[in-house]
């Protein structure tokens, strides 16, 4: 996260956390004009699962509390000098990572990750995170761990996995006929 974001989610996460949420983080994206500052909140791991054993997410009278509270208190602090849009919204499946904590958690899954600055000749990557070492978190490149400084990491999602969640979109072309026979289903006999 930029030092700004950073600033503003430290600021905002009391008042998010005391409507029975989380903030994971903050994105704060300036532009001549306006500004857009996303919140990205969740519903803290131990209340994750509900007392009834169904899960609980983020809804959208979450989404809409935090936005009236948290846009009362910007009102107040006014940490954005100008115009701002204020979003608030669920990670999602391909949901951001912020601290340390978040790789953490999410070792095994998949990563994109964009670095502020080039390391071994690459300013993106994706990859399995295997784990947290220290400041660092080690991704598993193509067989290879590749230690990435978190101080040098701009952003990163996890990439989900669409075929496990039965969601993989069927591409034309994937039920093609066995090698050798003919590719328009039929076939001709020929004169």
């Amino acid at each position: 996260m930029a030092d700004k974001a950073v600033e503003i989610a430290n600021l905002l996460a009391p008042t998010v956390a005391s409507l029975g949420v989380e903030l994971l983080g903050a994105e704060y994206l300036p532009s001549p004009g306006s500004a857009v500052l996303r919140l990205y909140i969740d519903v803290p791991a131990e209340e994750a699962v509900g007392e009834d054993g169904q899960s609980r997410s983020v809804t959208i009278e979450d989404c809409e509390a935090v936005s009236r509270e948290v846009s009362a208190q910007l009102d107040v602090e006014d940490p954005i000098s100008g115009m701002y849009t204020l979003e608030v919204s669920s990670p999602g499946i391909d949901r951001p990572l912020f601290t340390l904590a978040h790789y953490q958690r999410f070792a095994g899954e998949t990563a994109k990750v964009g670095l502020k600055l080039p390391q071994d000749g690459r300013r993106r990557l994706q990859g399995r995170i295997v784990r947290v070492l220290g400041g660092d978190v080690v991704f598993d490149l193509d067989g290879n761990e590749f230690v990435v400084a978190f101080t040098n990491i701009d952003k990163a999602r996890l990439v989900p996995d669409w075929a496990a969640l039965g969601m993989a979109p069927v591409k034309p072309g994937k039920d093609k006929p066995a090698k050798g026979a003919p590719k328009g289903g039929a076939s001709k006999a020929k004169k």
